[in-house]
């Protein structure tokens, strides 16, 4: 059993510690001090979601309806062009709307609808959780909740990590300059990750 939990929580760790559009989002939140528990929450929770419905068998059910894929793969790339379009507006937009005190103060609701969509409308997020995590949390038989919850736990470490350790670098973003580099590396992460799923097909 802890075997099995120990290769999940490495597993699930290794695969969501890669530089992406909602970890990117997570990082933003977390440097203007802006809804970071419920953020951090939601990323973690759809983690969670996902990888029950992986460990649990969904896997063979992605197989059997393949239509869905082209339609996550294209809905994902447009809301990652949309927002990555909004980061570069803001890079380079006035430099008051780049102060965190300026910026820390956003809607719950825009954030968590952010958060959400940067999540679920993510294909690659139905990869490494539901198929990758599933398919693999076979090998471990009659241990497989172990495996899940190792996997789950990784997602909550990781995202509380993120969240609550962006604090850290506040000191280096307190100046607009710097707010312009996150967006313009998160615009550039966006468009790269809309590319990927565009050319994908």
């Amino acid at each position: 059993m802890y075997t099995a939990a120990a290769a999940g929580f490495a597993l699930g760790l290794s695969l969501i510690l890669a530089i992406g559009a909602q970890n990117a989002f997570v990082l933003r939140q977390g440097l203007r001090g802006a809804h970071v528990l419920p953020v951090v929450l939601a990323c973690a929770l759809s983690d969670a979601v996902l990888i029950v419905i992986g460990v649990a068998g969904f896997a063979a059910v992605s197989e059997a309806v393949p239509g869905i894929v082209p339609w996550m793969r294209w809905g994902g790339a447009a809301f990652l062009l949309v927002y990555g379009a909004l980061s570069f507006k803001a890079a380079f937009g006035p430099s008051a709307a780049l102060e965190p005190a300026a910026t820390g103060t956003g809607s719950l609701g825009k954030a968590l609808a952010t958060c959400l969509a940067l999540t679920w409308l993510n294909p690659h997020v139905y990869l490494d959780t539901v198929v990758l995590l599933g398919s693999i949390s076979t090998q471990y038989e009659g241990a497989q909740v172990a495996f899940g919850a190792g996997a789950v736990t990784s997602s909550f470490v990781f995202f509380f990590s993120l969240g609550y350790g962006a604090r850290l670098l506040r000191p280096f973003f307190a100046k607009p300059s710097s707010w312009r580099i996150l967006e313009v590396v998160v615009g550039l992460t966006m468009w790269a990750i809309a590319a990927k799923l565009i050319f994908s097909g």
